[in-house]
């Protein structure tokens, strides 16, 4: 009630003795009598005015819808400021099938069909498999070549973030490890184009007891999935060392063939090539349990450098 209302009350007490003492103008005496009590009257009802205003908002419910929708509107406000978009990619291809044979003629020759899946507790979040090839020259030595496919999948976390944000936290780290190889000589990185929404390949050599490995890792970023190549070569027992310019392009090639399995595998074919993030969202599962994201991201398939270590030939 605004203030005019509160007081429009007083001031028609006031007008109504003021036409009295106008109409009996002989008794003046009372007429003072009068003012003195109305005027003494009006804080009174000013006073009733002002409780009636306040019992009326909390009493009779006026006021008491807008509080409660106002109230009701708290949490889902709260929940709207917590809600993530949905990863875009539910589920991850047969990692051991993300390459054509023809690719892995060309990367392993001798070891098409070596393909070993590593271990993992959820397929659909983590994969990898590895392949190795070693050619034997005569008296001229061998080639050795070692590839490894590595995927990961994250999900959408209300507390950490969504999955493509999480997915380029990781894609970093791999990067700057790869960059960080301990015993790496000639590190070079460059990024690669038409690979997924980020793609940096980074190239080092590698001095080991079984001769000069060139190793090569290309790392790519597709929506909420990160994929790492490893591969590296070498020329072993007096054998040339294989140039590293033809193994990069070779590696990424095979990042992008991968990528283009992730996005097959989820039923979107057109984000191998690049272009803007989320666009397969719509074609996405419901999200799935935020728990699987932090599994995803505490664990790391390892270190870019892991993979070379173990490349030198089986004896």
């Amino acid at each position: 009630m605004s203030e005019g209302t509160m007081h429009r009350p007083a001031q028609r007490d006031q007008n109504d003795h003021s036409d009295q003492g106008e109409r009996r103008p002989g008794r003046r005496g009372s007429r003072v009598s009068r003012l003195l009590v109305c005027a003494a009257a009006v804080p009174v009802v000013l006073v009733a005015a002002g409780c009636s205003s306040g019992s009326s908002g909390s009493g009779s419910g006026g006021d008491a819808k807008p509080q409660a929708q106002e109230s009701s509107a708290q949490p889902s406000k709260s929940a709207s400021a917590n809600a993530v978009q949905a990863a875009a990619y539910a589920t991850l291809p047969q990692p051991c099938s993300v390459l054509s044979q023809k690719t892995l003629g060309d990367l392993v020759p001798q070891g098409v069909k070596s393909g070993k899946a590593g271990s993992t507790d959820d397929a659909k979040t983590r994969s990898s498999c590895s392949w190795s090839s070693l050619q034997n020259n005569g008296v001229k030595g061998s080639q050795f070549r070692w590839l490894n496919v590595s995927l990961l999948r994250f999900e959408s976390d209300a507390t950490r973030g969504d999955g493509n944000k999480l997915a380029q936290q990781y894609y970093d780290q791999q990067v700057q490890d790869a960059k960080a190889v301990e015993g790496a000589k000639n590190t070079k990185a460059v990024p690669v184009s038409g690979a997924g929404d980020a793609a940096t390949a980074v190239a080092y050599d590698l001095n080991k007891k079984e001769g000069d490995f060139k190793q090569q890792t290309v790392v790519a970023r597709v929506e909420n999935v990160v994929v790492t190549v490893d591969y590296n070569g070498a020329g072993l027992a007096g054998d040339k060392t294989p140039n590293a310019d033809d193994l990069t392009k070779a590696a990424e090639n095979a990042v992008k063939e991968v990528v283009s399995a992730v996005s097959a595998a989820n039923g979107d074919g057109g984000k191998a090539g690049g272009g803007s993030p989320s666009q397969g969202a719509s074609k996405s599962a419901s999200p799935s349990k935020s728990a699987s994201a932090s599994s995803s991201a505490s664990a790391s398939p390892g270190k870019s450098g892991s993979p070379s270590a173990s490349a030198s030939p089986k004896s």
